[in-house]
């Protein structure tokens, strides 16, 4: 039986891209007005803290290669093309020609594997790769206003399936306990290594800068995964041409501040990318950096029992994403939610139709 108050049966720590996620996961299957989401900052906000905003972002295969991976990644590129299918520009997500690269290391397994549901993929001929590119695929990748797409969540979450949000900073993961939750999901992203109750030491941050520009002739994403840099072109959705440059995958360093000798190997060596770029107006509207939360061994989703209030109630992690929290995150949550089958279907809430 349900306890007296429903919106705390289910609470969500972290609102940004995985929080939300595992939000409508369990708000498609019913369990909307169940949800509580606590964080310290919500969609809209902005804070070197709050990674999610900050992102690209787009669909590549520079998510890892394991078998979580692969699974995670399909099951983000099928609801992600059918959000863009069925919700259009108001989703700020977009069906993009994508051009990705290999100087050295080809994860051939991983590339097979996405081939496999990839729309337009195909392997582009040897003779027409760049110098010193190995290998190359082409393929329509989904793009993404990462701060409009998060706002679009957020005020879905709340408008159409009734999840509670709350501006709360937590200490402890005891404290998103109340007597009548039934689950807590811990989506912390990077606060995870020093959350009290978690403290997860594999946790890092891998700082990231990149370089807002117009560069309205460019509409195509491009992606080189190099000896020494990840370099990146992605048009923003939902814009009057604004193109994100980059990058950098600074493991272990959170400094939140930009330089400009970064900016200028950003702008040279996507200049050298794309002759889109290069041939176009560019105008620097920002530089920003963000800490991407990743965790040696790969993201964790995993349930335990807590004893709270004197019953057992179950605790999911799912943090540690790293790089890949859009494209991968629906796919870690629906995976998290599955850890709680058992809990979920002892909840009396409303059920409301399943949607994209």
């Amino acid at each position: 039986m349900a306890s007296a108050n429903s919106q705390n049966d289910i609470v969500i720590v972290g609102a940004g891209i995985i929080g939300l996620y595992v939000a409508l996961a369990l708000a498609q299957r019913g369990h909307g007005r169940s949800i509580s989401v606590l964080a310290e900052y919500l969609p809209g906000d902005t804070a070197v803290a709050y990674t999610s905003p900050w992102a690209g972002c787009n669909f590549s295969a520079i998510s890892g290669t394991d078998a979580n991976a692969i699974r995670w990644d399909k099951a983000g590129y099928e609801f992600l093309r059918g959000i863009e299918a069925t919700v259009g520009d108001k989703s700020f997500v977009k069906r993009t020609p994508s051009t990705e690269m290999w100087d050295d290391v080809v994860p051939h397994d991983k590339i097979k594997a996405m081939s496999e549901y990839l729309e337009n993929f195909r392997i582009i001929p040897s003779e027409k790769l760049p110098k010193g590119v190995v290998f190359a695929v082409s393929f329509t990748t989904v793009t993404i206003n990462a701060p409009k797409f998060m706002e679009y969540l957020h005020a879905r979450l709340q408008n159409e399936y009734g999840v509670r949000f709350q501006r709360q900073k937590i200490d402890h993961i005891a404290s998103a306990f109340t007597p009548s939750t039934r689950i807590v999901f811990n989506c912390t992203g990077n606060a995870a290594r020093s959350l009290g109750g978690v403290e997860d030491p594999k946790c890092y941050p891998t700082r990231g800068q990149v370089v807002l520009v117009r560069a309205p002739s460019v509409k195509r994403n491009m992606m080189r995964h190099g000896l020494d840099h990840e370099t990146y072109i992605i048009p923003r959705p939902g814009t009057s041409g604004h193109v994100i440059l980059g990058g950098y995958m600074q493991k272990g360093n959170n400094d939140g501040s930009t330089y400009k000798s970064e900016t200028e190997s950003i702008l040279e060596r996507t200049r050298g990318l794309s002759k889109d770029l290069r041939a176009g107006q560019l105008e620097i509207l920002a530089t920003v950096a963000g800490m991407r939360p990743s965790r040696e061994g790969g993201a964790r989703i995993e349930r335990e029992q807590r004893a709270v209030h004197g019953q057992q109630r179950a605790l999911v992690h799912n943090y540690g994403a790293g790089g890949t929290g859009f494209q991968a995150g629906f796919g870690m949550a629906l995976e998290a939610v599955q850890h709680v089958e058992d809990v979920l279907a002892t909840l009396d809430t409303a059920r409301t139709p399943a949607r994209l």
